[in-house]
């Protein structure tokens, strides 16, 4: 007896999308994991949180034994970003941790809408969750998890998009606040109030490259590199110096400031490199 033949084919197996390799998101992941680690052992020296940029109030119960566990937190999660087997599980528990962190910033803007500086805070922090979701995304290998939403090519895309916003009113800050920006730029760099309109500029036109597709990847990488040089032209001189080099609205800036400063540079600039690692040159549909 002869079989009739099949009609119907099966249909071939789909398979899944290659993973994205860790080195193709080299040198952002080993930077930020550095920053983590360098936040997590000034913590652990201080017993508290980053001073600032971690606005938890006096009042909070445990507050002391909190900036311990999330020091060792960070330390943990920086060291297990180096290691293959352990990277995903690091950006899993980081990317809740980061939103926490991003939402301590947000009472300020409810109890002070019309003042800037808030908006420069709150900014800044989501340049570091921007570059945190954006390597979740990426090995995070969330795609069969209940955390698939915030993983894959849309969470890239939606990252950026993120950071592009946020980088608008940080821009803003340097020329609504030009004279904290003047005592911050080195001493040797000539006409101070040129360099704070400039890098302001810079900051805004990245975002808006970001937003609207103009040379994306430049503007991404314009605003990782801006956000590199503060940390080191800046606040790891101030750590060597002393705050020496800090003008007078940061006389009485402490070593324990500078060494904060220049690892939250650190982090947020890994965060800025995460993104424009993976942003494109030209975003689909655009000429």
């Amino acid at each position: 007896m002869i079989n009739a033949p099949q009609l119907i084919q099966p249909a071939p197996r789909t398979l899944a999308a290659p993973a994205t390799s860790r080195t193709s998101q080299q040198p952002a992941l080993a930077l930020f994991a550095i920053g983590l680690i360098g936040m997590g052992v000034l913590g652990s020296v201080y017993g508290d949180f980053a001073m600032g940029w971690q606005p938890v109030a006096p009042w909070f119960p445990a507050r002391t034994a909190l900036a311990y566990v999330s020091a060792v937190l960070m330390i943990g999660c920086g060291a297990a970003l180096f290691f293959p087997s352990t990277t995903k599980w690091a950006l899993r528990t980081l990317l809740p941790y980061l939103v926490l962190w991003q939402m301590l910033k947000f009472p300020a803007l409810v109890v002070a809408p019309k003042m800037e500086a808030v908006y420069l805070g709150f900014g800044e922090l989501a340049v570091l969750l921007a570059g945190g979701w954006t390597l979740f995304a990426r090995l995070g290998d969330a795609e069969e998890t209940r955390f698939a939403w915030a993983g894959g090519e849309r969470a890239v895309r939606w990252s950026r998009y993120y950071l592009a916003v946020w980088i608008v009113p940080i821009g803003l800050s340097h020329m609504l606040y030009t004279k904290p920006t003047m005592d911050l730029i080195p001493a040797y760099f000539p006409d101070k109030i040129f360099w704070a309109y400039l890098t302001g500029l810079g900051q805004i036109a990245s975002g808006l490259g970001l937003l609207f597709g103009v040379f994306p990847r430049i503007a991404a990488w314009a605003e990782a590199i801006q956000i590199s040089l503060y940390a080191l032209l800046i606040w790891l001189p101030a750590i060597l110096l002393n705050g020496k080099n800090l003008g007078p609205t940061f006389v009485h800036a402490d070593r324990r400031l500078s060494f904060t400063a220049f690892l939250i540079s650190w982090i947020i600039a890994a965060g800025a490199w995460a993104v424009a690692q993976n942003t494109p040159s030209k975003y689909p549909g655009k000429k």
